[in-house]
């Protein structure tokens, strides 16, 4: 089932229009005085960075990912809205799964990103389309009608609002369809403790951001590091890629970079996410959160029909 498209507005978008409205123009500016004033990490930039390191390798790793935790073999004849598409390398699985992919992000670079794969491998195809845009703009969302997945790993505790970004993406699940969401998790005082290593890192000046970030993060790298080498298996800490737990394709250092840069940065127990959809009429068919300390809790929710 493709996307059911209401109003002038979502024709218009969906009839893959790059040209930017007066809206985006203006998102533009505040995200880059979000960025010059502190208050937001530049996603884009280290996802650009991210696609000089993309081997199929890493593309057939996303495509299993969404495989697994959606319990399909393949999304021919769906349609997928990826909220806050990042990379694009989600957008790109979902797509050479079979999906009509719909991709969207407040960041320009990480638009220009998802642009550059669709560039790469989806011409010629007229069932994905990538445009710029906030998941908090509720206008902008009602535009697009509902999909048969609703994506968005990682995303909404970023958006400096994510309850309410929380609730604007389970109305663009249809009923029957599913949300596939990540969500930081809440593990108490060590969690506002991240918080303010990251709003640190957002003010430092550019040049000590990447020096920053690997101080941060030197104690736990070591332990993994030395942690590999008394079980013999040193080429695990290297072969970061393959690592069994990193089932999204990532380097280590943009991983690095994204976990200590990335803010806003807000997060929540996994009852609390839980509840949260119940009381919208969703139900749990997957959840991953076991062993995740500060990452992500991922949750599969169906929409009742």
């Amino acid at each position: 089932m493709c996307a059911r498209i209401t109003g002038n507005r979502g024709a218009k978008i969906m009839s893959g229009e790059t040209g930017k409205s007066a809206t985006a123009v203006h998102a533009d500016a505040t995200h880059a005085a979000e960025i010059a004033g502190g208050s937001r990490f530049e996603f884009g930039s280290n996802w650009t960075n991210f696609l000089k390191t993309l081997t199929d390798e890493k593309i057939a790793i996303a495509e299993n990912s969404l495989r697994t935790m959606l319990g399909v073999s393949d999304l021919r004849g769906k349609s997928m809205i990826d909220v806050g598409s990042g990379s694009g390398l989600f957008s790109l699985a979902a797509f050479r799964l079979g999906a009509s992919v719909y991709s969207f992000d407040y960041d320009p670079q990480s638009v220009a990103c998802t642009r550059e794969l669709q560039r790469r491998y989806g011409t010629g195809e007229d069932r994905w389309t990538v445009t710029e845009a906030s998941v908090l703009d509720k206008d902008f969302l009602g535009s697009l009608g509902q999909f048969d997945v609703v994506y968005s790993w990682g995303v909404l505790h970023h958006t400096g609002r994510m309850w309410d970004a929380l609730d604007n993406v389970h109305q663009l699940v249809r009923p029957g369809g599913k949300l596939f969401i990540a969500i930081y998790n809440d593990v108490g005082t060590r969690s506002a403790r991240w918080l303010f290593v990251k709003k640190l890192y957002n003010n430092l000046p550019r040049f000590l951001r990447a020096p920053y970030a690997a101080i941060v993060m030197a104690p736990q790298e070591l332990r993994l590091f030395v942690s590999a080498v008394v079980r013999g298996r040193p080429r695990q800490y290297l072969n970061y890629q393959n690592a069994p737990g990193n089932v999204r394709g990532m380097n280590r250092w943009h991983d690095i970079v994204d976990w200590v840069g990335g803010y806003p940065y807000e997060f929540a127990t996994p009852d609390r996410i839980f509840d949260f959809y119940r009381a919208r009429g969703f139900s749990l068919t997957r959840l991953h959160c076991g062993g995740v300390g500060f990452g992500c809790n991922e949750f599969v929710f169906e929409k009742s029909t």
